[in-house]
């Protein structure tokens, strides 16, 4: 009865709660099978950060250029032993998901080279880090030619038209995991090692590349076990477990890791340089948390894919998929729809709660978008939010949450608003 009444307080109807209780009792086996893996993840940075020998001698803070940073090495060393890679790059010098795919890719691609998408067209932010829409400083701009194959009907992808795309001048394959803002079936991991192994087959010399972004920590494996020869991802996503206030990874073969850091200081620098400003504890905290975070992440998305699946919308993955990534998407078909989802996603945050998001022409997208996200952490979206381009088919993206009761929180809130904006009856 307090809980009830504590949701009340918080706007929620009890018919919302009524509907969304029978729900959460359906997935109880879901959840326990959730519960499991992220024991299992969270062994695994434990031991890493023990053979690692992390001390709190790594959490002190360095300045000016960082030369002998032993905490950020440390930190480098634990994300290679966690992603089972032969060296890493994590630092807070890596601004975003995009910065750091930017440079991975710039490190490793030189004048006259080709990129290939086998997923059709990568998220949007990376159009111009491409040079598919024009932009000052693209790759494109670098001489570097870039090819895509679109996916069968059914979101596999297409082997026989990756075999045809990859010629002699294909130096790197970039496989984003998430959908990004598409409908498509996030990849799981074996997947991603099937396309590894029949691309090398084709040119065993192709580095092969995984935007792994909500991908960490999800499954037990991650994309370097099945092959990748750079794993790329945001620190304010699944690996900075809320905590990191700022920061990206690249984690992978040695030689491909080198290179992008000389991307990201300069020929002659590289690795060696980069103070760490104090941040390492967070970054080490934070990549501790992610296995429990990322999982309550899950239990949020499974839930509303369950909820607004008996309501008749279209969700991807559905109820029952297996998950591979923390993102939900929710296809109402109308503006209306995606931006009272977004306005109770929004309602439900413990910062600027009382703010109205609004669709606004952001930076590198090509149409007005909608975002969601009362954050500890400006833009973190392993932190509840949700997001979407304002154009057909009118899909929201939703992810995040740093417990499962902020994300279950959030859930009814945007139902609750949907329903009193009569877009949906219960």
């Amino acid at each position: 009865m307090e809980l009830e009444t504590m949701y009340r307080s918080l706007g929620i109807s009890p018919r919302v709660l009524e509907f969304a209780e029978e729900t959460e009792r359906s997935l109880k086996e879901r959840f326990t099978k959730i519960d499991g893996r992220a024991e299992y993840n969270q062994l695994k940075v434990i031991k890493a950060m023990q053979d690692n020998r992390v001390s709190d001698i790594h959490f002190a803070a360095t300045t000016g250029y960082g030369y002998n940073d032993l905490g950020r090495d440390t930190l480098e060393a634990v994300f290679a032993s966690v992603f089972c890679a032969e060296s890493a790059l994590v630092r807070p010098q890596l601004i975003s998901g995009t910065h750091a795919l930017h440079i991975a890719l710039s490190g490793n691609l030189r004048p006259g080279d080709e990129l290939l998408s086998p997923n059709g067209k990568p998220y949007d932010t990376l159009e111009e880090v491409i040079g598919i829409r024009e932009s000052v400083g693209s790759l494109k701009e670098y001489g570097v030619t870039y090819r895509q194959t679109e996916l069968l009907p059914d979101g596999t992808f297409d082997f026989d038209g990756i075999a045809k795309a990859i010629n002699g001048k294909t130096k790197l394959m970039t496989i984003q995991r998430s959908k990004g803002y598409a409908t498509r079936p996030t990849f799981s991991v074996d997947q991603i090692g099937e396309l590894i192994a029949f691309a090398k087959k084709i040119k065993p010399d192709l580095i092969c590349m995984v935007d792994n972004c909500y991908g960490e920590f999800v499954d037990i494996r991650e994309p370097v076990e099945a092959g990748a020869d750079m794993a790329v991802g945001s620190l304010i996503k699944n690996p900075g477990g809320g905590l990191a206030p700022i920061g990206g990874y690249i984690v992978g073969r040695k030689d491909c890791i080198d290179r992008a850091s000389f991307r990201l200081s300069a020929p002659g620098l590289g690795r060696e340089v980069g103070a760490s400003l104090g941040l390492n504890q967070s970054l080490y905290q934070g990549l501790f948390l992610s296995p429990t975070v990322v999982a309550g992440a899950l239990k949020g998305a499974i839930f509303a894919a369950s909820l607004y699946e008996k309501l008749g919308f279209a969700v991807v993955p559905d109820s029952r998929e297996e998950r591979h990534d923390i993102i939900q998407s929710i296809t109402f078909g109308t503006p209306e729809g995606v931006i009272a989802f977004c306005q109770g996603i929004q309602a439900a945050a413990p910062v600027d709660s009382f703010v109205t998001p609004e669709p606004w022409d952001m930076p590198g997208y090509d149409s007005p978008v909608i975002m969601a996200a009362g954050a500890f952490v400006q833009g973190s979206s392993i932190e509840l939010s949700a997001d979407a381009p304002i154009k057909p088919p009118y899909a929201v993206y939703f992810q995040g949450g740093l417990t499962w009761y902020h994300a279950k929180l959030g859930i009814l809130k945007s139902l609750q608003k949907l329903c009193d904006a009569g877009i949906c009856r219960l």
